[in-house]
């Protein structure tokens, strides 16, 4: 038996979205069509593909399998729209973006939503873990990622270089450093991003290759929320130069051990990067690396 194409947007736009109501929002019908969808989908696939909770569903193995199949099938019905709806196409929609940090990929999403005022973004920070599974396995259309994995699944566009840095309190005696070592944090509370991160990764390879032991250690969520750490004199933040705006309240220290360069790339699944809005948002995110003004 031939399965219903519905049935596979219905089930790709759950998982896509995280619930039945989102996906029913997106599609634009009931969310009882789309869990009679699903229901008939997992009946002739003879397993369950979704498990609900209170936090939304859950993809089981079987599901995702077939959502990496769903999602192509998803991505092809949008690009034949594409081609019927015309230039059309570009003044309305929805794009997903995710980073793991936010600096290039919210001057990216000012600009393209300056040029297209009508298209939905989602977008949300994750750790270099989370970000990279969710590209991998098709959750989001576009993830802007420090030292990307590369893929033949995968179109990937290099756009900038950083390194990590200090970030500190102006009234430190360490603001007037003009580089410091890791040893010289030891007597400091070291503020870095949650486990996951490519930061923690960096920094313990660091640490554990020189030797070196940082006693006090937090953990936060996102790279704002260490910048406000930091304001409030809880101690000095690691993480890569130039990442936001709100760390110009604070001070860049090189740090000797990590001065290696790290390569912010922009991702997205080859399919999907042949689709009008999402090549119009990889345009605009390499439009502003080649001119240089993604500086924050």
């Amino acid at each position: 038996m031939r399965t219903n194409p519905h049935q596979f947007a219905a089930f790709a736009y759950v998982v896509r979205e995280g619930s039945f109501s989102a996906a029913a929002t997106r599609l634009g019908v009931t969310q009882s069509t789309i869990t009679q969808h699903v229901a008939k989908l997992e009946q002739q696939v003879g397993s369950q593909l979704l498990i609900r909770g209170r936090n939304g569903v859950t993809v089981t193995r079987t599901g995702q399998e077939f959502f990496a199949l769903a999602d192509r099938l998803v991505a092809l019905d949008s690009a034949i729209a594409e081609r019927l709806e015309g230039f059309g196409a570009l003044e309305k929609g929805h794009l997903k973006v995710i980073a793991n940090a936010p600096h290039p990929a919210l001057e990216a999403i000012r600009d393209f939503a300056a040029g297209h005022p009508k298209v939905e973004i989602d977008f949300a920070l994750h750790d270099w873990t989370t970000a990279t599974r969710l590209i991998r396995e098709r959750h989001v259309d576009v993830g802007l990622i420090t030292d990307a994995p590369t893929s033949d699944d995968f179109e990937k566009t290099p756009l900038q270089k950083t390194s990590y840095v200090a970030y500190v309190h102006p009234a430190s005696p360490l603001a007037t450093a003009k580089q410091i070592q890791l040893a010289d944090l030891a007597d400091q509370t070291v503020i870095l991003p949650e486990i996951g991160s490519l930061t923690q990764r960096v920094v313990s390879t660091a640490l554990k290759t020189h030797g070196i032991a940082l006693p006090r250690t937090i953990r936060m969520t996102t790279f704002p929320v260490m910048c406000e750490a930091v304001l409030h004199g809880i101690g000095v933040a690691i993480f890569l130069s130039r990442s936001g705006k709100l760390a110009h309240s604070l001070v860049e220290v090189p740090v000797v051990e990590l001065s290696k360069q790290h390569e912010i790339s922009i991702l997205a699944p080859k399919d999907r990067a042949k689709l009008r809005l999402v090549r119009a948002f990889i345009d605009c995110a390499e439009t502003l690396a080649a001119g240089g003004i993604n500086q924050v």
